[in-house]
C-alpha cells in the first residue's frame, strides 16, 4: 500500500469515517461475483477497483487467483489485508491505496475479470476494460441516475447515464448480463472480451 499524498484527500477521509462506524465487515462475496463463478472464468489475475474490505478478492484469491485491490480507504485495505492473512491468502492479493479519479492499471497489465461493484468513473471504466484479457469478464455495478432522485447530492459524474457501461464497450465485447436494480438505483452489468 501507498497513500501518503492521500493523507487529506476528501474521499479518503470519508470512506475512512464511513468504515469505522460501520465496524467489522462480514467479507461476503458480491452476488455479482458468485454469478460469475457460475459461468466460465478464464485463467488469469483479477483486478477489484474500490473494493472496500472485499469478499470478493478473497473469492478470487481462494480460488487461486492473483488479485490487485484498490482503494482510496487504508482502513478497508487493512481489514482486508488482516483478513487475507486469516485466511492464509495474503501472498495473492496486492493491495494498493489510491484515488481512482487519477489511478489506472498499468499499461502491460492484463486480467481475467475487472470487478467494481460500487464506483463509477467513466475514463476508469475505459481504461479498466482495456486490461482485460481475450476471454475475460467485465463485472461492474454503479447507481444509476435514478440514485440522483433518492440523493439529490449526488453528482451525476458519479452516476450512469441511460445505456451505460454497455455503450462504452468496443465491438470485441459481448454483454451477458445488463439488469437495474429499481429498489438500489443501480445497474448490474457483464460483458466477455472476445
Amino acid at each position: 500500500m501507498r497513500g501518503g499524498e492521500l493523507s487529506a484527500h476528501p474521499d479518503r477521509v470519508r470512506w475512512n469515517a464511513k468504515y469505522e462506524a460501520a465496524g467489522e465487515p462480514e467479507f461476503a462475496p458480491h452476488s455479482l461475483v458468485e454469478w460469475a463463478f457460475a459461468r466460465e472464468i478464464p485463467d488469469g489475475p483479477v483486478l477489484d477497483l474500490a473494493c472496500g474490505p472485499s469478499g470478493s478478492a478473497l473469492r478470487f484469491a481462494a480460488d487461486g487467483r492473483a488479485v490487485t485491490a484498490v482503494d482510496v480507504s487504508e482502513v478497508a485495505l487493512g481489514w482486508l489485508r488482516e483478513e487475507a492473512q486469516r485466511r492464509v491468502l495474503e501472498g495473492r492479493v496486492t493491495l494498493v491505496q489510491a484515488d481512482l479519479v487519477t489511478w489506472r492499471p498499468p499499461v502491460d497489465d492484463v486480467y481475467a475479470v475487472v470487478l467494481c461493484t460500487g464506483y463509477w468513473d467513466e475514463p476508469l471504466f475505459r481504461a479498466a476494460v482495456e486490461a482485460v484479457q481475450p476471454g475475460g469478464l467485465v463485472l461492474w455495478e454503479a447507481f444509476t441516475e435514478e440514485a440522483r432522485i433518492r440523493r439529490p447530492g449526488l453528482p451525476p459524474e458519479w452516476c450512469l447515464s441511460e445505456g451505460e457501461p454497455a455503450s462504452l464497450l468496443s465491438d470485441r465485447f459481448s454483454i451477458l448480463l445488463e439488469r437495474d436494480l429499481p429498489d438500489q438505483a443501480k445497474r448490474r452489468f457483464a460483458a466477455r472480451s472476445a
